[in-house]
C-alpha cells in the first residue's frame, strides 16, 4: 500500500466529455485553443467554453490544462501572446506548451502561469528535464518512446520535477507524433493541428520499375490479391545472403507503388518490404496492466490519448484507470477484467507499445485502420427518466429486444437483459435502429448521466432481465 496516488488525466474534445471525465474518475482534463494546439478539427473549445470548462473544474476541485503545444511559424509567433492572453486571465491550472520561443515568451511575460512541456517536444532524457526545470518548466511529459525502465531511470534522477506518461490512446508512427504524411499527402500539417491519419489509410500495392535516366519509380502491373510481402521480403533477403561478393541482389531493393484507396490512380513510391497492407498503421497504447509500476515508480501523472474521440471512449476509459489507480494505491492486485472492458472500446488492437521492449510487429496493426469493438458497442445515452421509471435513451447504434445491455455509470456499472422496449410515442418496438432515435427502456437504478452498451460477447455475469 502506498499513500502516493498519481493525478489521472482525461482528454476534453468537448464540455459534455469533460464533465464525463471527472464523474467517471478523473482528476484533470486537457483542452486546446484550435489555433494553436494539435486538435484544430473536431474541437469544441473556443473561449467561452474554455472560461466555461475552467470554472466547472475549479468549482469541482479538478483541474484543467489548456493545450498549446503547436510547433509555431512565424505568423502565429506574431498572434501568440495575444491570442494566449485572455486564456491565461481565465487562470487554467497550466499550458501545455512544446515550442521553446513560446515557452520563453509566456514565461517572460507570465512567470506564475505553470508550464507542462508536451510531448511533442521529445524529452527521452534526465539531462532534457534538468534543462527544461532550470528555465521554468513545472512538469515534463515524457515521450512515448520510454520504456519503464527508463522512465524510472528519469524519476530517480529527477525527484523534484513532475513527470507525465501516456498510458492509453492511438500511437504515432513519427517519434512522438511528429509526422509529416498528411502535410505531404494533401497539405494538412499535422504540426499545425491539421493531421488527417494519412497512416490509417488502405493502401494497395503496385509492382514497379526504375527509370535509369530520371530514377522514378514507374508502374508496371498491379500485383495480385495473393501477393505476400513477406514471402517476398525472404526471398530477396536470402538472395542477398547468398551474394559472397558483397553485391546486393536486385530482387533485395525491389520498388513498390502504393495507391491510397480513396485516391484511385495516385501511385506513391516506397522503398521498403513489409507485410500488410495498412504499413504505417500503429496497434492503440493500452497500459492499464502498468500502473501499478508507474504508481511505485512515482510517475506524477498518467494521461489518455483522445480529445476526439467519443463520450464513450472517455467516460470508459477513465474509469478503467481509476480503478486501476485505487487498486494499486491500496496495495491490491491488478485486476485482468480491466483489460477485457476495454475491449469494449473500439481499437486497433492494443500493444504495451515501448513501455516494454517487444518485436516491431506487436506494435503495428496490418489488418485494417479503422477501429473495431470486440467486447461491446456504444448504443446510447441517458436523456431522461418518466413518472413510471422508465429511462429515455438517445440511441447511437443499434440495438434490440433480447439483447445484452451494460448500464455504465459513475457509481458501478451492471449488466441487463432487454425484455421489452418503447418508442417515443409509447408504442412498443424490438429494434431501436440507431442514431438519432429517441426509445424508452424499463431500466432500474441510478441512470443519471448513464451510458448504454450492448455487449457483443456472452458475459460470465448474470443479466438482470428488464
Amino acid at each position: 500500500m502506498t499513500t502516493f496516488s498519481p493525478e489521472l488525466l482525461l482528454p476534453a474534445g468537448s464540455l459534455e466529455k469533460m464533465r464525463a471525465a471527472y464523474d467517471f474518475g478523473a482528476d484533470a482534463v486537457y483542452a486546446g485553443q484550435p489555433r494553436y494546439s494539435l486538435r484544430a478539427r473536431n474541437n469544441d473549445f473556443r473561449l467561452e467554453q474554455l472560461k466555461q470548462g475552467i470554472e466547472e473544474a475549479h468549482a469541482r476541485g479538478k483541474k484543467f490544462f489548456v493545450t498549446s503545444n503547436l510547433l509555431a511559424h512565424n505568423d502565429k509567433v506574431r498572434t501568440y501572446l495575444r491570442d494566449i492572453e485572455p486564456i491565461i486571465a481565465l487562470n487554467p491550472d497550466a499550458l501545455i506548451m512544446a515550442d521553446p520561443g513560446l515557452i520563453m515568451l509566456v514565461h517572460e511575460k507570465w512567470p506564475h502561469i505553470p508550464i507542462h512541456l508536451s510531448v511533442q517536444a521529445n524529452t527521452t532524457n534526465s539531462a532534457s528535464v534538468k534543462f527544461w526545470q532550470k528555465v521554468g518548466v513545472s512538469r515534463i511529459i515524457l515521450s512515448r518512446e520510454l520504456s519503464l525502465k527508463e522512465i524510472e531511470q528519469i524519476r530517480q534522477d529527477c525527484p523534484d520535477m513532475e513527470i507525465e506518461v501516456f498510458v492509453h490512446g492511438a500511437l504515432c508512427i513519427a517519434y512522438s507524433g511528429r509526422c509529416l504524411l498528411s502535410g505531404y499527402f494533401n497539405h494538412r500539417d499535422p504540426n499545425q493541428g491539421t493531421c488527417t491519419n494519412a497512416c490509417r489509410w488502405d493502401y494497395k500495392t503496385h509492382a514497379a520499375d526504375v527509370d535509369p535516366n530520371t530514377g522514378e519509380a514507374l508502374a508496371t502491373a498491379k500485383m495480385d490479391a495473393g501477393f505476400n510481402f513477406q514471402a517476398m521480403q525472404e526471398e530477396g533477403d536470402k538472395a542477398f545472403a547468398a551474394c559472397g561478393d558483397g553485391r546486393r541482389h536486385p530482387k533485395a531493393d525491389q520498388v513498390y507503388l502504393i495507391e491510397e484507396i480513396g485516391r484511385p490512380g495516385e501511385l506513391m513510391p516506397i522503398m521498403e518490404d513489409e507485410h500488410g497492407t495498412y504499413i504505417l498503421n500503429s496497434k492503440d497504447l493500452r497500459a492499464v496492466e502498468h500502473v501499478e509500476r508507474l504508481t511505485k515508480i512515482g510517475v506524477d501523472s498518467l494521461k489518455i490519448e483522445g480529445r476526439t474521440k467519443s463520450l464513450y471512449y472517455v467516460a470508459r476509459t477513465a474509469q478503467v484507470y481509476r480503478r486501476a489507480i485505487d487498486d494499486a494505491v491500496a496495495g491490491r492486485p491488478f485486476d485482468p477484467t480491466l483489460i477485457t472492458e476495454l475491449e469494449g472500446l473500439a481499437n486497433r488492437g492494443y500493444t504495451g507499445g515501448l513501455l516494454e521492449r517487444r518485436p516491431a510487429n506487436d506494435y503495428q496493426n496490418y489488418e485494417t485502420g479503422h477501429s473495431v469493438a470486440k467486447r461491446s458497442q456504444f448504443v446510447g445515452e441517458v436523456r431522461g427518466v418518466r413518472a413510471d421509471g422508465w429511462v429515455e435513451v438517445e440511441t447511437k447504434n443499434r440495438f434490440a429486444v433480447g439483447d445484452t445491455l451494460e448500464i455504465i455509470h459513475p457509481s458501478g456499472n451492471r449488466l441487463v437483459k432487454l425484455e421489452t422496449m418503447q418508442d417515443a410515442d409509447g408504442q412498443s418496438i424490438q429494434v431501436a435502429a440507431g442514431n438519432p432515435l429517441r426509445v424508452w427502456l424499463p431500466i432500474d437504478g441510478p441512470v443519471e448521466g448513464a451510458l448504454v452498451a450492448r455487449l457483443l460477447q456472452p458475459q460470465a455475469q448474470e443479466a438482470v432481465a428488464v
